[in-house]
């Protein structure tokens, strides 16, 4: 086994979900291919003393439902072993291990938002028990095919993208990822009690309210790797409008060019150059859809380039990213929704993020 893996599984377990002795650790892999880290985790989680249990789900699982019925009820119905686990245990480690990412893409859209409710009643109790300081969860990915075919990339150049942006080539990983978390909680404490946000650039002039918010430091933890730092705008005052740079990816659908103008909070007018009946389905999920729930900046500058895979995609230093729909409760947001879409802007080439008036990013760097 490749050795940067058992570095994974310690990171994951010593830094990313603090991991005491006795805790049990759910440990869950979207497909078989995910199988090797989940070794390692088991096998470090036993070593320091917790009780890991591991739930990895078929191949083609998603596909097997929507093949076999078309009763929303069905395709809804929560797993009730994953539900107890979400809702007990203290540690829950998801690896997205997909190995065709488009492969629900031609499928009825209603017949995906029933499946995706199953997900989204478990993204809930894992959002409420995070807010409540109740569950320490850290989603990753291991690299496979499907995300390497994604990215244009051969499965040794992406291992070697995937390990590298987690740190993992360095000698004491945990030590680096300690020091990334120090220095955003460095602009995060100079946001604090601030009030206005406005974010300008060639792709994008929004404005919004985050007074009473909170930025959330993701540095490791809650996602690995990581790099951004996020907050839950107040809900009716976004206003303005934004082109989104790189496709979005949804529930293994890909929407390219979207574009969505925004009232009082409110998405009025979406666009997109494909797959525009998805956007706008997606959209009119909920009422809270239709909302943002998360507004980020992107602070991985170990990702400088698009895969088609959120997780890095997000995180690349110098973009903004931002998420329709349901909303982080420990940032404030009180929106909800079954939706959580991130989609992200660059803002490389004459982006500018002022804050109270004051400067505090240009051209993808921070200027405080």
């Amino acid at each position: 086994m490749d050795s940067r893996i058992h570095k994974m599984a310690h990171v994951l377990l010593h830094y990313s979900t603090r991991t005491q002795p006795g805790e049990r650790v759910l440990i869950r892999s979207t497909s078989p291919a995910g199988q090797p880290l989940c070794q390692a985790l088991y096998e470090e989680a036993l070593r320091m003393g917790a009780r890991p249990a591991v739930y990895i789900h078929m191949s083609e699982e998603e596909v097997l439902g929507l093949e076999a019925t078309t009763d929303p009820d069905l395709l809804a119905d929560v797993n009730p072993m994953l539900k107890m686990m979400y809702e007990e245990a203290p540690v829950v480690i998801r690896i997205d291990a997909e190995e065709n990412t488009r492969d629900r893409s031609a499928y009825p859209v209603e017949m995906q938002v029933a499946r995706a409710k199953a997900r989204s009643a478990l993204i809930n109790i894992q959002m409420r028990r995070e807010a409540a300081g109740e569950l320490r969860r850290c989603s990753t990915q291991f690299p496979t095919f499907g995300y390497a075919q994604n990215a244009g990339m051969s499965l040794r150049q992406y291992e070697n993208f995937v390990f590298g942006a987690c740190k993992l080539d360095l000698d004491d990983p945990v030590a680096a990822w300690k020091a990334f978390y120090d220095a955003q909680d460095r602009l995060i404490a100079w946001l604090k009690g601030r009030k206005h946000l406005h974010v300008r650039g060639d792709h994008i002039d929004l404005t919004m309210s985050i007074a009473g918010r909170l930025f959330k430091n993701a540095g490791g933890r809650e996602n690995f790797p990581d790099g951004e730092i996020f907050t839950g705008p107040v809900e009716d005052s976004v206003n303005g409008w934004v082109r989104f740079t790189y496709p979005a990816y949804f529930r293994g659908n890909e929407v390219k060019g979207v574009e969505l103008e925004f009232r009082d909070g409110l998405v009025v007018n979406a666009r997109a150059e494909t797959n525009r009946d998805f956007l706008i389905a997606t959209l009119d999920t909920d009422p809270g859809a239709r909302r943002l729930g998360e507004f980020a900046i992107g602070t991985n500058w170990d990702i400088q380039q698009f895969t088609g895979s959120i997780l890095f995609d997000e995180k690349i230093g110098g973009t903004v990213h931002m998420a329709v729909g349901q909303g982080y409760g420990e940032t404030g947001s009180v929106n909800n929704s079954d939706v959580h879409w991130d989609m992200i802007c660059d803002m490389r080439q004459g982006g500018t993020i002022t804050v109270d008036g004051d400067l505090f990013y240009r051209d993808g760097k921070f200027v405080i």
